[in-house]
């Protein structure tokens, strides 16, 4: 039975590892199993995936903290990069990311937060990232023009009036770079799509 001051303890070890800490963490702060399953009856954690535990009495922290944490190799894309760079004003119920595709599958069921992967060749998983800013936190994300050629390739599976806000939005951005889109979309075969649906606004 942890003590309260235990667990104040505990509490701390959870801030300075972004409110995530694994089995092995917990294990060699001296916490065993009666211990974790005492924390999770009493909902101080939870469970968000096999070896992972996310202290629930965050103060409000941001999800991000736990995706930087749970998937620090993926890189975050589509609704939640539409969000990022304005293309959207629908502030999406999950996070969208591309992770390599030969990851395994059980990596990414968690059940929060809620989450979206997009999994994609390796050799693809970096083209177009870059840093971004989300809730202090730094996070990989693709680039303005990545993000475009993405949502052409997925447009089949998207809410249309999502994609022709996107749409418009990439055209009258200041920021974007028709090279790097044109440089992009011939990687990712979506030239075509470029020019039909973007080429004449430009």
């Amino acid at each position: 039975m942890l003590h309260e001051f235990e667990i104040e303890e505990l509490r701390m070890r959870f801030i300075k590892n972004n409110y995530v800490m694994t089995t092995a963490e917990l294990l060699e702060a001296k916490l065993y199993y009666a211990d974790i399953k005492q924390l999770l009856d009493e909902g101080l954690i939870e469970r968000v995936r096999r070896g992972y535990y996310h202290w629930t009495q965050d103060d409000g922290e941001s999800e991000i903290v736990i995706i930087n944490r749970l998937f620090p190799d993926a890189v975050l894309c589509m609704e939640t990069a539409l969000f990022y760079y304005q293309y959207s004003d629908r502030n999406p119920s999950e996070w969208s990311f591309a992770i390599d595709k030969n990851v395994s599958k059980l990596r990414t069921n968690i059940d929060y937060p809620f989450i979206k992967a997009y999994r994609v060749e390796r050799q693809l998983l970096t083209l177009g990232e870059t840093e971004g800013i989300i809730d202090t936190h730094k996070v990989r994300i693709y680039d303005r023009d990545r993000t475009i050629c993405d949502v052409l390739r997925n447009m089949n599976k998207m809410d249309k009036e999502i994609f022709n806000k996107a749409i418009q939005g990439y055209v009258a951005d200041s920021k974007k770079s028709i090279p790097n889109l044109m440089k992009y979309a011939q990687i990712l075969r979506v030239q075509k799509k470029v020019n039909d649906l973007i080429g004449v606004w430009l």
